[in-house]
């Protein structure tokens, strides 16, 4: 005969298998969750409190890009002046940052002695 007769092979245990090829979709996911899921709920974490955060005298930068300084706060919406005599309401959610705020673990005043100059290359061209 020209065909030759197939034979089945044996199976080989397939309890392993499966986790085996389970192993990288949970690698992928878990550096997915540490790189992307993980730093971007911190974001909004630290965002949401930094809106609560906001009161009356503050120079704030809303979503649309308009600096204002907040003349009255409400439960929801903010009075931001952003020129002489020129008052707009916003909605607290559309602040993008607060301006005049302290940066964390920075003094007053030591902003200026502080050196800005962008590490090595600051350093060598410093005037």
């Amino acid at each position: 005969m020209l065909i030759s007769p197939a034979y089945a092979q044996a199976a080989a245990p397939g309890g392993s298998d499966f986790f085996v090829s389970l192993l990288p979709l949970v690698l992928i996911f878990a550096v997915f969750y540490f790189l992307l899921i993980r730093p971007q709920q911190r974001k909004m974490k630290d965002h949401r409190a930094l809106i609560e955060g906001v009161k009356r005298g503050d120079q704030v930068l809303t979503s649309g890009g308009i600096f204002g300084k907040v003349t009255k706060v409400e439960d929801n919406v903010l009075t931001v002046e952003i020129a002489k005599e020129v008052q707009v309401s916003v909605q607290r959610s559309s602040i993008a940052d607060i301006v005049n705020k302290p940066k964390p673990g920075a003094a007053e005043g030591t902003a200026a002695n502080s050196n800005t100059g962008g590490g090595f290359l600051g350093k060598l061209f410093k005037k």
